[in-house]
């Protein structure tokens, strides 16, 4: 990796492990679904917006058009959609240990989609990631009175990791395809930003905003640097260093996003989360280094 690589591995490190932070300060006063439609239609906006700046492909052929919304349903509205709910009882750092499992339930989405062999070693760091997992969770589990909201809480965020798996597998066919990955990725926001204006509408909600400088401050540190900055620095380090070495960064972020929610929202270390975190991290590491050796040509992994 040269000078400028790891320039680009810091902006997406940094855009990933702090955006659970102010993730968790959007939920609250406002409904879930009108933050991510603010959020979305910043992103996509803007990621347009450098898509034609830069002369890459913006224009989708219809049936590229229905990937695209396919894709914004998975990636930029369902899977957050759960995250975002699951915020208002789970600390943030939490939040980024569920979502940094992506890496092990793909595995499985592969396996069953495209046929991919499951070997031994595969298995045992599923194991591996799925008991830190619940090491982590578990001195919340075993409070009585906070049981059934951290359960259904983790419930929620396991539903929007299983969205934001589907929605891989559909980006990665998507670029077998030869859809172009930021014009796509463009529209995927709007379109993901467009179901959660009409599930707004649905349910009622107004679209305000939260005049705090967490919610303002937050969500344009999502929408900007969380989602474009990141995202286009992570589509750059993909084409210079392949989807392998990228992947790393789901590594390095929970710790982080763990260190921001102690410092900024009081999270406490136990025994249990101090075992429990390293069984996530080997877990991962090693389905990456399996992905290294048996990935399919062209296969990518997006961003949170």
């Amino acid at each position: 990796m040269k000078p400028y690589d790891f320039a680009l591995y810091a902006l997406v490190l940094v855009g990933w492990s702090t955006s659970w932070l102010p993730l968790k300060w959007q939920v609250g006063e406002i409904a879930p679904e009108v933050s991510l439609t603010w959020r979305f239609a910043i992103a996509g906006s803007l990621l347009m917006v450098i898509t034609w700046q830069s002369g890459r492909r913006l224009h989708l052929q219809p049936l590229e058009h229905a990937m695209a919304l396919a894709i914004g349903v998975f990636l930029f509205s369902t899977n957050y959609f759960f995250f975002y709910t699951g915020a208002v009882v789970l600390p943030s750092g939490l939040l980024a240990v569920v979502f940094a499992s992506a890496s092990l339930i793909n595995l499985f989405y592969s396996a069953l989609i495209f046929r991919a062999p499951i070997a031994t070693r595969d298995l045992l760091a599923s194991a591996l990631g799925f008991s830190g997992i619940i090491m982590l969770y578990w001195p919340e589990i075993v409070r009585e009175a906070a049981a059934l909201p951290v359960l259904a809480a983790l419930g929620l965020c396991v539903l929007g990791t299983l969205s934001f798996c589907s929605g891989n597998m559909v980006s990665t066919a998507a670029q077998r395809r030869g859809l172009p990955i930021m014009g796509s990725t463009a529209w995927a926001m709007l379109y993901g930003a467009g179901l959660m204006l009409a599930m707004s509408l649905i349910r009622g909600q107004q679209l305000s905003i939260e005049f705090t400088w967490q919610y303002i401050g937050g969500g344009l540190w999502l929408a900007v640097f969380g989602s474009v900055i990141a995202f286009t620095a992570y589509l750059t380090l993909l084409g210079r260093i392949g989807a392998s070495r990228a992947a790393y960064a789901t590594v390095l972020f929970p710790p982080i996003a763990l260190g921001l929610s102690s410092l900024f929202e009081g999270y406490q270390w136990t025994v249990s989360a101090l075992f429990g975190l390293p069984l996530v991290l080997i877990g991962i590491v090693l389905i990456n280094q399996t992905r290294k050796r048996h990935a399919p040509a062209g296969e990518k992994i997006n961003e949170p």
